[in-house]
């Protein structure tokens, strides 16, 4: 615990650096683009149209989830989930990518996937404001349930970062990492409930049951429930625990194995 303690303060100390970082990798990621950070709500929305087209248009059509149209119901998933796959692989690929130039600055590895994740949330705000848009469309106001979608920010927020500081790691250690974990996340997308409303779906209740154990679905399904009024997080206390569980033990494989071959790094690449 003491290896997960030391890699917190690490980005205590340097929170002002994780800013500025992200910030600079913001501007350098579109600095070439003719629309520049623009794209940064262009490429979710043309990815949410064309979902919306195959899986609403042409598979739900009108059919209401959880009292709201299908688009309404896709866009709480997708808005979560473009901030959970972009912090998932850009931080993974984080360290490898800028090891040989950050190995003479002065500040910890560690804060290099917490960086990607912050500069994620550049699109992920604006994605936020137009989901709160769409269901004030669609009659869904605030009410004393949002309150909890600051808990399930939490959560999200915490799982990405155990999961940055683990999969930077063992992508520098075992390159192909990387790849398997892009093919793992198409796989994720949609057993997450991303697109899918899997109790809808005549699965078998064995299947169903485990498919909630994802931590991913966990906190997708958590915004379904604070937006659209459904019910309270520890009402699902199992899972709740489940999911914390998962995460401590991502976080303290992550935390022993970074430090453990941190000053290796540089060598390694």
């Amino acid at each position: 615990m003491s290896e997960v303690w030391l890699i917190i303060k690490e980005q205590i100390a340097n929170i002002r650096t994780i800013f500025r970082l992200s910030r600079y990798e913001e501007k350098a990621t579109y600095q070439s683009h003719y629309l520049g950070l623009l794209w940064q709500i262009l490429n979710p929305a043309i990815q949410i149209g064309i979902y919306y087209l195959v899986f609403g248009l042409g598979v739900n059509g009108k059919n209401l989830i959880d009292g709201v149209p299908f688009f309404a119901w896709m866009l709480i998933g997708m808005t979560a989930w473009f901030f959970i796959n972009s912090s998932m692989l850009g931080g993974s690929n984080s360290i490898y990518r800028q090891v040989n130039v950050v190995s003479k600055m002065k500040f910890p590895l560690s804060i290099l996937p917490t960086t990607n994740m912050v500069s994620n949330l550049s699109t992920f705000w604006p994605m936020t404001a137009i989901t709160i848009i769409v269901l004030a469309i669609f009659g869904k106001y605030p009410t004393i349930y949002w309150t909890q979608l600051i808990y399930y920010f939490f959560c999200m927020i915490v799982l990405l970062f155990a999961f940055g500081v683990l999969n930077s790691t063992i992508t520098v250690l075992v390159r192909d990492y990387h790849i398997m974990l892009q093919s793992v996340l198409r796989l994720l997308f949609y057993v997450s409930g991303t697109i899918w409303n899997i109790e809808n779906r005549n699965l078998p209740v064995w299947l169903v049951k485990i498919l909630k154990l994802n931590p991913f679905y966990y906190i997708i399904d958590g915004f379904r429930d604070g937006y659209l009024s459904k019910g309270w997080f520890w009402e699902k206390g199992t899972y709740g625990l489940i999911f914390w569980g998962m995460t401590l033990i991502i976080l303290l494989v992550g935390c022993h194995l970074h430090l453990k071959f941190r000053s290796k790094f540089v060598d390694l690449v």
